[in-house]
């Protein structure tokens, strides 16, 4: 593992979602906003399918693409926590999936030394399941939900079958998204 100095605490939220869906995970303070969405994905978990962005103090952050971007477009491989850390900002915006919009608050609650004998990225909490890919944002999440919980739902037996079976927004595949994390920490060695 490559040497860590310090540490973010961050709890990420996925907004206007019942339950609740959030995770509290620990970075080092130096990673790039790329790293952070890489972290997010793996922590929801979502598939890294689609476009994604940071809104901080007023400027998009992203992958930059010349036939996309803006003169306001950012590169997030080249901003840092620690550079939003220096500027006093504790919270910002990230969102996944521009078509199904999926906004997170992200909130830096803490930074730390880091503790020598701990991998970052790391998961410490959380609740609730992410929503599936594509599933059409928090209103098509919510008819998801609906349909799936009522077997007389004209969409029932096609959204079972497309989401694998069963589908419990309540509940977190813990040791699978630790799994997910453990990848990032080999893949960064």
């Amino acid at each position: 593992m490559s040497h860590v100095d310090r540490t973010a605490r961050l709890r990420i939220v996925l907004d206007d979602t019942e339950p609740a869906i959030w995770r509290t995970v620990e970075v080092p303070l130096t990673i790039s906003l790329k790293g952070l969405h890489e972290v997010i994905q793996a922590a929801m978990p979502f598939e890294d399918e689609h476009l994604f962005g940071f809104r901080i103090d007023g400027k998009h952050y992203t992958v930059p693409d010349a036939e996309f971007d803006t003169p306001e477009t950012y590169s997030a491989e080249l901003m840092t926590l620690r550079a939003v850390w220096e500027e006093g900002i504790r919270q910002f915006a990230y969102t996944y999936d521009f078509g199904d919009n999926w906004q997170h608050t992200i909130t830096v609650e803490e930074v730390f030394e880091a503790d020598p004998g701990a991998e970052y990225p790391r998961l410490l909490a959380g609740e609730g399941r992410a929503p599936p890919e594509d599933v059409g944002g928090t209103f098509g999440y919510e008819e998801f939900q609906d349909a799936l919980e009522d077997p007389d739902h004209p969409e029932h037996a096609s959204l079972v079958e497309w989401c694998g079976g069963s589908f419990d927004p309540s509940t977190m595949d813990i040791e699978m998204i630790r799994a997910r994390m453990g990848r990032l920490v080999r893949a960064k060695r």
